[in-house]
């Protein structure tokens, strides 16, 4: 295998037998990446069983019924939040910007909460139907797609790095080894 193809592999396969460089080894408790995923995914876990009991709490305490006096600012509200991720995704997207990832999912987030409380809201009017209609046929399945694309996006732009000429590539698929 030429010099070039190996310090390619090298490079983008530190860990690859047979790469010019030995790989680093780290424990994994003192790594600090390691650390830092550790710590998000204890967070997301804490989080999640604190929301339990407010839940239960809330599911116990709320009534059922409340005269709600910013009806109006409160959705005009949400809608511009929406309006602000679907423009933002528009414009990074338009822009070739990877970080359209995170407006995007985010606006996968408002259309499912969008549809759950106009759902909700209506619930034991006549208007329900409209609102089941709207969430069925128009929000969740744009936010389904957006997700679909997302991943896929994400998908293709962090796939290991593929070689471009075929003894490259087949180095890479022997594992490196001539």
């Amino acid at each position: 295998m030429s010099q070039a193809i190996q310090n390619s592999v090298a490079a983008a396969f530190p860990d690859t037998p047979g790469s010019a460089r030995p790989p680093v080894r780290r424990g994994k408790r003192h790594d600090p990446r390691e650390r830092r995923r550790r710590h998000t995914v204890e967070l997301f876990a804490a989080s999640a069983l604190g929301l339990v009991p407010w839940t239960l709490i809330l599911g116990l305490k709320l009534p059922s019924d409340y005269q709600v006096h910013a009806w109006r600012t409160t959705w005009v509200g949400f809608d511009i939040m929406l309006l602000i991720a679907l423009a933002t995704t528009a414009v990074l997207g338009k822009r070739r910007n990877l970080a359209m990832v995170i407006p995007a999912l985010a606006t996968a987030v408002l259309l499912v909460c969008d549809a759950w409380f106009d759902v909700s809201l209506e619930f034991g009017t006549s208007a329900v139907w409209a609102s089941v209609a709207l969430a069925v046929f128009v929000e969740l399945p744009m936010a389904a797609f957006i997700v679909h694309r997302m991943h896929k996006l994400m998908h293709t732009h962090c796939a290991p790095p593929q070689a471009e000429d075929p003894p490259a590539r087949e180095a890479l698929q022997s594992g490196g080894q001539p």
